[in-house]
């Protein structure tokens, strides 16, 4: 297979296009093409050229997961899934996940500390931290120890009542206010009691909201 042309400049990715005698194209790192010593007019075997294309996706896999760990805390789960949707080889993609644990770029427990600490800045309660180790693919092995010291949370839940709530407030506004503090995590027995803390009349409610 011979190369018909070779980009001398990277595109917004990174990657310099090559275009081949069939006119199909193949985007590589500078890695890649400095790997293969890739030029205009080189002509590559059958095995040079599928070399090639494993080679290409498998650093195609590896830039990605760099850059989807650049932007937020995924687990090596997350991330592998990332990969493959984004459309990358699934092995491919699991080496890739692998190459980011050995360089100690990705790390469960390390995310999950990640996780955690957002929930607790955002005021969410223990089940909604729950809600996003599961959403994250966090092994479970380490929610026990990231939760242990999960702090209470009325502190939080009385101040986002008193942003909602006033003396005014009738039942249905305070039912609407109680639905937005249990999407976020907290159970009903601790916004009830904080309401009650408030002189909020909550008697004609169900104990289980």
């Amino acid at each position: 297979m011979r190369i018909n042309s070779l980009k001398t400049a990277p595109d917004r990715a990174g990657r310099y296009w090559v275009t081949f005698e069939d006119d199909s194209k193949l985007g590589l790192y500078r890695q890649t093409v400095e790997d293969f010593g890739l030029y205009p007019g080189l002509e590559l075997s059958e095995e040079q050229y599928t070399a090639l294309k494993t080679a290409a996706g498998q650093m195609s896999a590896k830039m990605r997961a760099v850059r989807i760990v650049s932007a937020s805390s995924v687990s090596k789960k997350d991330l592998e899934q990332r990969l493959v949707r984004k459309g990358e080889d699934p092995d491919q993609a699991r080496e890739a996940v692998q190459w980011m644990e050995d360089l100690h770029l990705v790390n469960d427990r390390n995310t999950a500390e990640a996780v955690v600490h957002s929930c607790i800045s955002k005021g969410y309660g223990l089940q909604r931290a729950k809600q996003a180790l599961y959403e994250k693919r966090i092994p479970k092995q380490y929610w026990e120890e990231v939760l242990a010291d999960y702090p209470d949370q009325e502190g939080k839940i009385e101040s986002f009542l008193r942003s909602r709530l006033d003396a005014d407030s009738d039942q249905k506004e305070i039912r609407k206010a109680i639905d937005a503090l249990i999407r976020r995590g907290h159970s009903y027995g601790t916004i009830r009691r904080v309401l009650n803390g408030l002189s909020f009349d909550t008697d004609d409610f169900y104990e289980d909201f």
